[in-house]
């Protein structure tokens, strides 16, 4: 999987470099490692520590914490794939007599099921799993905090929740389906449930001294599902390629897009922040940068994983502190300094091999009402339509194979676009979605709408 680090320019490393030895420093970290991905390869690896002479490489396990809820949600969309249930679904189909059974699969992943953001004292995090055997012990006597559906509100319990509904479908531990039908065959051998040498230990360091204090690592029991896991850089960053590339022994690459996009309601403050929650993963912009991945933390132990995906490029850093660096910023740090440094080159461009004459003659200016558009033809069989100049509408569709197109994105996602033919085999119009587009604006004829003035253009006389 690592590539040599020579990949990146000698620049471009120490800039990667540095910014995690700022990290560590200003972040008071025990140690802190990380890695670059670009091209579906480890191509950087970076590591800092308060012992000299030592530094952890790409096989020493961390401890992840929530990043184990993409894990998770990973399982519950094959158990989608495979037709066994659907996003739609209640939990109550499947899950019977937990109480908050009218909450969608699908808001479980993105936390807008209205359950708590915790389970019930004493704090779960630092207290064996062994104190909440059962799914009543972790959703509490108020198990809903919001109403259904209406809002994002991170829930571990929610994510004990999709490790039960796992277990049910699947007749098996939890930990047991994780292994077989993802870390076995993406080669994920560092990660597991418990820690295996060499691994870090977790750490508190003093808010005002400059001192440490050894944080436990309890089994998480019936929470495992939201935060068990440890890992390493190694196998982040090849989890990181998973979903950025999908994988068919796992999950293919439609579906992992799925999991990239916003799924949960957003508040003004989200909106403001430019962060959203997709099926298992967090999505935010930075800088103009679209990014997506998930961040953890338990006691003694930080985690960020961060997927550029227009750039190509992900990072994996890891740290053994309970509080310290912002990993969430470095990971996104690292990605933007190779993205600027090092662009990602574009594919070349190809004509098409095949010219559909009744298609090609659609290509070009289009009006609805004033408003001037283009629609334009690409190499992959895609059509888009967006405005000339300026903000508006604009949409990227996909090919019916009878002569129209869905939309793929924006206002226009999911609707049809068509063009209308008079008897003469001529085109009259483009209709998308009932809204008509002409050749000019407000053409004369009969296709727009409430037909067009007789007096045709004029000025003011």
């Amino acid at each position: 999987m690592t590539t040599p680090q020579e990949e990146l320019l000698p620049a471009t490393r120490r800039a990667l470099t540095h910014r995690i030895a700022v990290a560590q420093a200003e972040g008071r970290a025990p140690s802190l490692v990380a890695a670059v991905v670009r091209g579906g390869r480890t191509v950087w690896h970076g590591a800092r520590t308060s012992v000299d002479g030592h530094g952890p490489d790409e096989n020493v396990q961390y401890r992840i914490g929530s990043i184990t809820k993409t894990f998770t949600a990973v399982l519950v969309l094959r158990l989608r794939d495979e037709g066994l249930l659907g996003l739609g679904d209640p939990l109550e189909k499947h899950l019977p007599g937990t109480g908050v059974g009218e909450a969608t699969i699908a808001e479980l992943l993105a936390h807008s099921g209205g359950l708590a953001a915790e389970s019930p004292a004493p704090w779960w995090e630092r207290t064996p799993g062994s104190l909440r055997p059962e799914l009543t012990d972790v959703l509490g006597e108020r198990p809903l905090v919001h109403p259904v559906g209406r809002r994002h509100h991170y829930s571990n319990p929610g994510y004990t929740l999709l490790g039960a509904l796992v277990e049910k479908l699947r007749g098996a531990p939890w930990e047991e389906v994780l292994q077989r039908e993802v870390l076995d065959p993406l080669g994920l051998a560092r990660t597991a449930t418990r820690p295996s040498a060499p691994h870090a230990g977790g750490w508190a360091v003093h808010p005002w001294a400059d001192v440490m204090l050894a944080e436990p690592a309890e089994d998480l029991g019936r929470m495992a599902p939201a935060g068990q896991l440890w890992s390493t850089t190694g196998d982040l960053a090849r989890f990181a390629v998973f979903l950025t590339q999908g994988d068919e022994k796992v999950l293919g690459a439609k579906t992992v897009e799925e999991m990239r996009a916003p799924a949960a309601p957003v508040e003004a403050a989200d909106v403001v922040d430019g962060a959203a929650y997709g099926l298992g993963l967090q999505i935010q912009s930075r800088g103009g940068r679209l990014l997506v991945g998930h961040s953890g933390s338990l006691p003694g132990f930080l985690a960020n994983l961060t997927i550029g995906v227009a750039d190509d490029v992900a990072a994996v850093v890891l740290t053994n502190c309970t509080s310290g660096p912002l990993l969430a910023g470095v990971g996104a740090d690292l990605v933007r300094i190779v993205a600027e440094a090092e662009p990602r080159m574009p594919e070349p461009w190809r004509p098409l091999r095949e010219v559909d004459a009744s298609v090609l003659e659609l290509a070009g200016p289009w009006y609805w009402g004033t408003h001037a558009f283009a629609l334009r033809f690409s190499s992959n069989g895609e059509v888009s339509l967006g405005p000339l100049s300026g903000q508006g509408r604009r949409s990227r569709f996909r090919a019916n194979g009878d002569g129209s197109w869905t939309g793929l994105e924006g206002y226009y996602a999911g609707e049809s676009l068509r063009a209308v033919r008079r008897p003469d085999g001529t085109v009259s119009h483009l209709d998308l979605g009932s809204f008509v587009f002409t050749r000019q604006p407000y053409e004369g004829g009969d296709a727009v709408p409430g037909g067009v003035d007789p007096q045709g253009w004029r000025g003011i006389g």
